[in-house]
């Protein structure tokens, strides 16, 4: 080993060093350059997945208005309060059966006639005293604000699917479009 450091090798030892200086930056010159293709593909690819796309955005223009006008709601979706900052629960409000009238589970209705109430609604709707078409037919806007919260449902789903008009053309025996495919077993709430 003494003989490396020995000075008449001197020049041998800066050259290695040197030679190991230029095969570093070398090395790393190349990576830089062949990484830097890699990428340079990848992100040519991306904007050619995106010129494609873009070009065939107008083709679900009319698929996307229309979801945005389902969709468009004027009321904006808050949260139940369920605790009071003190821990104490919230009482819950009652309902004034006398503007609705009250109803027996003997005189029910299969409620899931009405389009957007299934199996879990019907149960909610019957434990707070709701079983027939009549009763929902006479909801009044305070009466369905109550049941929104007593059934902790989607503020404003009543209004939307209808179901005072709903209820009241089957309360006549009269059939609206989903209880026509209920019927017709086109609707299965056992999935």
């Amino acid at each position: 080993m003494s003989h490396i450091f020995n000075t008449n090798n001197c020049p041998n030892w800066w050259c290695l060093l040197i030679l190991m200086f230029l095969s570093f930056l070398l090395g790393w010159l190349l990576s830089r350059y062949f990484t830097r293709r890699s990428y340079q593909e990848k992100l040519n690819d991306c904007h050619d997945e995106n010129r494609k796309l873009k070009a065939n955005f107008g083709d679900y223009q009319s698929e996307i208005q229309h979801a945005k006008s389902t969709f468009k709601s004027e009321s904006k979706i808050k949260a139940v309060k369920t605790m009071e900052r003190s821990g104490n629960a919230v009482e819950k409000p009652s309902l004034n059966f006398s503007s609705f009238g009250e109803a027996t589970e003997a005189d029910k209705d299969d409620l899931k006639r009405i389009s957007g109430v299934g199996p879990f609604i019907e149960k909610k709707l019957n434990s707070i005293g709701i079983y027939t078409f009549n009763q929902i037919s006479r909801f009044k806007d305070e009466d369905i604000e109550t049941v929104t919260k007593l059934i902790e449902f989607f503020p404003g789903r009543i209004l939307r699917d209808d179901w005072r008009g709903q209820a009241n053309t089957l309360k006549d025996g009269g059939e609206t479009d989903f209880s026509k495919r209920l019927d017709n077993k086109d609707v299965d709430y056992d999935k």
